[in-house]
């Protein structure tokens, strides 16, 4: 990992203690940010297998420039990042997700191989016929064949057995209940094709929340919560980002978007270049329109606000009016998108790509990409009043 460059610019805000006689089920609040950001910070990440790891040199930027998340919200791998995340206080999280992994890491020694440029395709290779011992093994029960019915959660060709051993090393799920950082992980009922988000601020979680957000199938197996089975929430929307801009109450907000899958790209032109493109377009799972969607109801709902503004006092007071009104809003979502950038070579098997190499250049694209989105700061640029979602892009 190269030496970080920029020092941190402001103290990270500490978590405020609980008031004598406060609900204990109620989430702790943090301090007021002191370092001008507009609002809650919040980081959305999308799932990815190995891509995740930009997400981990996008979360190494902020923590070194003192800017820690108020609320996480992940998908499969975004969702395991987001419970080191917030499982953890923020001097030990680097230490956390640099353990995670340098455990999934696939460290290949040099061999003849790397002169015919298929060290790749062997670091590939080796993932799928052994897996990676603290996260995935072979699932056994597969040998009996793709239609031997042994119940949904071992219709798998892997056991996540090992994630569950590692997140418990690694999380501090009673650090976590306390919701110092919320915590929100996405994953679909694979009965009712449902997708549910899973909230520390409404219950507590644990390895089985994480692991469901992370069981795509049929790599790996349906995990089952409250009796029922769940699935990868990427399968359903890989981009989270609905949680926020569809939370209530609404809170004006500073929203790191990570996507690691790419929306748009050029024609493929082999069948080997469809399977990649296919990949990125099921799992960008639309980001561009779920922004687009939020900024147009954000801009109705300022709009509603100013309409209302308009009416006479004695109107506003108007039980119709309120309730009309109710509908409006005033809070100001700035999103700062961040998307990683394609990486030489990579194809359809990039989220597998565990090799030290691999991690290491997404890590690093992550950390670069996200210091000059914080030395940018477009966010404190003066914005259009009527505007309730503001996008910011990343520049590589």
């Amino acid at each position: 990992m190269a030496t970080a460059t920029l020092r941190p610019t402001a103290a990270r805000a500490k978590a405020r203690p609980r008031p004598p006689g406060a609900d204990p089920s109620e989430p702790l609040r943090e301090a007021p940010p002191k370092n001008g950001l507009p609002g809650q910070v919040v980081l959305v990440l999308q799932g990815g297998g190995a891509l995740g790891a930009y997400q981990v040199g996008v979360y190494h930027a902020l923590h070194e420039a003192g800017i820690e998340p108020d609320w996480v919200i992940g998908t499969s791998i975004g969702a395991i990042n987001a419970a080191l995340i917030c499982g953890n206080a923020p001097a030990r999280r680097m230490e956390r997700l640099d353990d995670f992994w340098k455990q999934v890491e696939r460290q290949s020694a040099p061999n003849p191989f790397d002169l015919l440029g298929l060290n790749g395709l062997i670091g590939t290779m080796t993932t799928v016929m052994r897996g990676i011992p603290s996260f995935f093994t072979p699932n056994l029960a597969a040998l009996r064949g793709s239609k031997a019915a042994v119940g949904i959660e071992a219709a798998s060709y892997y056991s996540t057995a090992p994630l569950r051993q590692t997140l418990d090393d690694l999380v501090d799920w009673t650090y976590l209940s306390d919701c110092h950082t919320r915590l929100t992980v996405g994953a679909v009922n694979a009965r009712s094709g449902e997708m549910r988000y899973f909230d520390s601020k409404k219950e507590p979680l644990v390895a089985d929340h994480v692991m469901a957000s992370g069981a795509l199938p049929p790599a790996f197996g349906a995990v089952r919560i409250d009796g029922e089975p769940y699935w990868d929430g990427g399968i359903y929307s890989n981009t989270p980002i609905e949680a926020v801009l569809d939370d209530k109450p609404r809170r004006d907000s500073l929203i790191f978007a990570v996507n690691v899958w790419h929306q748009t790209a050029a024609e493929p032109e082999s069948i080997w270049e469809v399977m990649a493109r296919t990949k990125d377009i099921q799992f960008a799972s639309r980001a561009d329109s779920h922004i687009l969607r939020q900024k147009q109801n954000h801009r109705l709902r300022h709009v509603i606000r100013e309409l209302v503004r308009q009416l006479p006092a004695a109107r506003q007071d108007e039980e119709k009016i309120k309730e009309l009104a109710s509908w409006g809003c005033g809070t100001t979502m700035h999103v700062a998108h961040m998307l990683a950038p394609r990486i030489e070579n990579e194809d359809h098997t990039k989220d597998i790509d565990f090799t030290t190499a691999g991690i290491r250049m997404r890590r690093e694209a992550g950390y670069a990409d996200t210091m000059r989105m914080i030395e940018r700061a477009p966010w404190k640029a003066p914005a259009d009043p009527i505007e309730g979602v503001i996008e910011h892009r990343s520049e590589h």
